[in-house]
């Protein structure tokens, strides 16, 4: 059956088994959007009258939910709809105040937002440029008491936000801030519990952000990361990390890289002598290698990050070696959906 969606005054109509971002596409509205899977909440609005539907709101905070906000992509509404865009409550107002490389593909982007901005590191935020509402997801590398939002972007030469971050945007300028969300976060309690962290390439930004979190609270269990890249090209903060673990006694920090910078036999460690070369770098499978590094991870509280298909195959393997359900964090970073005109991240 038909829905009537009303946006901004203007009616609109919802097809059978259209979602609302479809029906407003269809419609010739511009909904900022990047996964269409529900995952970066970039398409984001409010229900002003009517409920958008349990599934439209999976994932987000029970305050969010209560104020009527929904995910675009993922609402099929069962009855009429009157719908409008996120208020201030969700949103701010952010300037860049630094762009630099720490890789050949990775950036560190920090922002200053406009007044108070609470957030639990490791979370994501969604990126908005104000001129075309173009939007991308990135997590929070950052602790609140920073002062500024850190983000590690991955540069696609084709990508519309990494693109122009990487090459285009400069200090001063403005986007949009919207969040935050997500549970892969550090919660004092436990102090004693394992805690393992595993991302590839910018999963590192949310690990690096909990981590440090973890630090703070006087977190005295065993603390072991590992970041996995293909080459060695792909690790980064290796100093920084490097000095956390000399400063932190119960910190266990490994580097993985699944090929070796030149021919190696299959499981060794690699060492540098040249620059861009990092030492002591395990070769391997990522998930092979955490398997061995913790055979038995029951009672570890672990964050996994990164990309979809690694993330899951190691929540898998920890599963079945003894960890519960319940104690794995995941944060699959989910590319972009096709859209017409705009490609990459």
């Amino acid at each position: 059956m038909t829905r009537r969606l009303v946006l901004g005054g203007v009616e609109h109509t919802v097809e059978p088994g259209e979602t609302v971002l479809e029906a407003l596409e269809r419609q010739g509205h511009r909904i900022p959007v990047s996964c269409r899977a529900g995952r970066c909440h970039s398409c984001l609005l409010r229900a002003l009258h009517g409920h958008p539907g349990e599934q439209a709101q999976r994932g987000l905070r029970d305050t969010m939910r209560a104020a009527g906000y929904f995910l675009a992509c993922q609402c099929r509404p069962d009855g009429d709809l009157t719908v409008g865009y996120p208020g201030a409550d969700v949103s701010t107002s952010a300037t860049i105040s630094s762009i630099r490389w720490l890789s050949h593909r990775t950036l560190d982007v920090r922002l200053t937002p406009q007044g108070r901005f609470d957030y639990h590191p490791g979370q994501f935020v969604t990126l908005l440029r104000t001129d075309d509402l173009l939007a991308r997801s990135y997590s929070l590398a950052s602790l609140p008491s920073d002062g500024e939002l850190r983000l590690h972007v991955r540069h696609h030469p084709d990508g519309a936000m990494s693109g122009w971050l990487a090459e285009q945007a400069a200090p001063g300028e403005r986007l949009t801030v919207r969040g935050p969300y997500g549970d892969c976060f550090y919660l004092p309690g436990s102090p004693e519990q394992p805690l393992l962290l595993v991302g590839t390439g910018t999963g590192l930004a949310p690990l690096y952000g909990i981590l440090r979190d973890a630090l703070r609270h006087g977190h005295t269990g065993p603390i072991r990361l590992v970041h996995g890249a293909v080459d060695s090209r792909g690790l980064y903060l290796v100093d920084e990390l490097a000095a956390l673990a000399a400063a932190a006694p119960n910190l266990d920090y490994r580097r993985c890289v699944l090929r070796a910078d030149r021919a190696e036999p299959a499981g060794a460690a690699h060492t540098a002598d040249t620059p861009g070369m990092v030492a002591d770098a395990h070769v391997g499978d990522l998930v092979e290698v955490v398997a061995r590094l913790v055979p038995r991870p029951a009672g570890h509280r672990v964050f996994l990050c990164g990309d979809p298909e690694t993330t899951h195959r190691l929540r898998r393997t920890l599963f079945l070696n003894g960890a519960s359900n319940r104690d794995i964090h995941l944060d699959a970073f989910t590319p972009p959906a096709p859209r017409p005109g705009v490609t990459g991240v």
